[in-house]
């Protein structure tokens, strides 16, 4: 058993890294996407503890900043979808993986949640909060957790956007 063990492994760690996949949405070959999506990504998930200090406290100033981290996350998060777009769109290594396209739809689904999320609270204020602000919320969350699972595993897996040829 132990020599066909042996014969499968790889004889150096360059034998199981993948070949790199640039990024079309880059600068200076720093990958725009991974750069952007950190500050909508933050945004979202502070969404949660501004409704939740709402939910405590009963105090404005919560449903205020609840207010901007929607709009920022949602815009921002669309801004940063642009740029992942036109990778998936344009490289096509990117366009044969699965994976890519369920991080696309994953995204896609998150931030519609996250769009109604904050044009709720825009329209209605307080009262969007509880509890539909809440749960919109926590399932924007749910789905940046599977989306960011999904980006994880084309980068560290896939090498999208990651330079391992050199």
């Amino acid at each position: 058993m132990l020599p066909e063990m042996i014969d499968t492994m790889p004889s150096s760690p360059a034998q199981d890294t993948p070949a790199s996949i640039p990024s079309r949405a880059a600068i200076a070959g720093h990958p725009l996407h991974p750069m952007m999506v950190h500050f909508p990504v933050a945004a979202l998930i502070g969404l949660l503890g501004t409704d939740l200090g709402w939910f405590l406290t009963g105090d404005v100033f919560w449903a205020r900043m609840g207010l901007w981290l929607a709009g920022v996350g949602a815009v921002g998060g669309w801004l940063a979808s642009i740029a992942g777009l036109v990778d998936l769109l344009t490289v096509r290594q990117i366009r044969r993986l699965i994976t890519g396209w369920q991080h696309a739809i994953l995204a896609v689904m998150m931030l519609s949640v996250a769009t109604l999320n904050w044009l709720l609270r825009l329209a209605w204020g307080e009262i969007a909060i509880l509890p539909w602000g809440m749960l919109l919320g926590w399932l924007t969350a749910g789905l940046i957790a599977m989306a960011a699972f999904l980006g994880g595993r084309l980068v560290y897996e896939k090498a999208v956007g990651v330079e391992v040829d050199s």
